[in-house]
C-alpha cells in the first residue's frame, strides 16, 4: 500500500480516480463496506481507487481536542491495508482546511489534486467550513463538476448503529464483545512493555505493564489475547488504578498465561474479548490473590470454549 502525505506535487494520480473519503477511525464494518464498494466501482470504471483521510482527526482541530480516537494512525493504516487499500492520501487538517468551503474542497482537493471522477462516502459524511456540506450538497456539487457520488448507507448490528462514536462509547463502558460486533474483530491496543512496580510478581502472577499511544482503553478486568513477536497468547488484563494498593494513575497490566519470556522493551498488542469484572478494592493481598485465581479460571474456561487460532 502506498501512503502519500499531501501536499505533494510529485505523487498526484496520473489518471482518473475513484476516491473514498473519511476519517476511518476504527475501520469498522461500515468503513470496510466503503472500501469494498470503492474497489468494485473503480474496477468497473477502470479508475484508480484511492482513499483520502485526514491527520489529525478534524475533531482534534475543530472540537477543542476533546475527541479520543479508537486507533493510532499506524493502526488505522495497517487495517486499511488489510482491507484492500492500495493508495492512501493523508491530508493535513488544520485551521486553513477547516475554513475551506464545501465547493472549494471538491474543486481544489478532489478534482485538482486527486483527479477525482467518482466519490464514495458514508451517508452521514460532512465536509467543508462548519461542516456545511452533507451528501445532498456533495451530490449537488458533483452534478456541477460532472462527478459521480455513491453515498453508502449506514449499517446496524443488533440494533446499534455501526459508527466510530458508538464503538467509542461501548469501549469506554467495557462492552468489548459488543464493540467487536461493530468492528468486525476484537478491539486492539498496542504499546511497549515497560518496568512496573512488580506488584503482580509479588502476588505470584507476573504482569507485562503496557505503555500505549491508544487514547481509549476500557476499565476493568478482561479476557484478552497478547500478541508477542507474532505469536498469540491467552492473557488476562487489568486496567485501572489498583485501588487495593492506593496507586494513582491508570495502569495496563497483562498476565500472559503459561508464559515465562522476558519481554521488557518489546512492542505487543492486546485484543479485548470479554469483560470479567470491574476493578475492585480488596482488604488484603490474600483476598486479591484469590480473586486473581478466579479471574484466571474464568480466562482458561473462555479459551477452552474459544481456542486460539495457531499463529502463522
Amino acid at each position: 500500500m502506498k501512503i502519500i502525505r499531501l501536499p505533494s506535487d510529485r505523487t498526484l494520480p496520473a489518471g482518473p480516480t475513484a476516491v473514498a473519503i473519511g476519517n476511518f477511525d476504527g475501520m469498522h464494518l461500515g468503513h470496510q463496506l466503503i472500501l469494498s464498494f470503492l474497489a468494485h466501482q473503480a474496477s468497473g470504471d477502470t479508475l484508480t481507487p484511492v482513499i483520502l483521510t485526514f491527520s489529525p482527526h478534524p475533531g482534534k482541530v475543530t472540537g477543542g481536542g476533546r475527541i479520543r480516537l479508537l486507533q493510532t494512525e499506524e493502526q488505522k493504516l495497517d487495517k486499511i491495508d488489510r482491507f484492500g487499500g492500495e493508495t492512501v492520501y493523508i491530508l493535513p487538517f488544520d485551521q486553513n482546511l477547516a475554513q475551506l468551503s464545501a465547493e472549494d474542497f471538491v474543486r481544489d482537493i478532489l478534482i485538482e489534486r486527486l483527479n477525482c471522477h467518482v466519490i464514495v462516502v458514508g451517508e452521514d459524511f460532512r465536509f467543508g467550513r462548519d461542516r456545511e456540506g452533507d451528501t445532498a450538497r456533495l451530490c449537488e456539487l458533483a452534478r456541477r463538476y460532472s462527478l459521480t457520488v455513491y453515498p453508502i448507507p449506514s449499517l446496524q448490528k443488533e440494533g446499534v448503529p455501526v459508527s466510530s462514536s458508538a464503538i467509542r462509547d461501548l469501549i469506554r463502558n467495557g462492552e468489548v464483545a459488543r464493540a467487536a460486533l461493530l468492528l468486525g474483530e476484537a478491539y486492539e491496543i498496542r504499546g511497549r512493555v515497560v518496568p512496573g512496580q512488580t506488584v503482580g510478581r509479588g502476588l505470584g502472577f507476573p504482569t507485562a505493564n503496557l505503555e500505549t499511544g491508544n487514547e481509549i482503553v476500557p476499565a476493568g478486568v478482561f479476557v484478552t489475547t497478547a500478541e508477542v513477536s507474532g505469536s498469540i497468547h491467552a492473557s488476562v488484563t487489568n486496567i485501572g488504578t489498583r485501588p487495593t494498593f492506593s496507586r494513582a494513575g491508570t495502569r495496563i497490566e497483562t498476565h500472559i498465561l503459561d508464559f515465562t519470556q522476558d519481554i521488557y522493551g518489546e512492542d505487543i498488542s492486546l485484543r479485548f474479548l470479554r469483560k470479567i469484572r470491574d476493578e475492585l478494592r480488596f482488604e488484603s493481598s490474600d483476598d486479591l490473590r484469590e480473586q486473581i485465581r478466579k479471574d484466571l479460571r474464568t480466562t482458561r474456561r473462555y479459551f477452552a470454549l474459544h481456542p486460539l487460532t495457531p499463529s502463522p
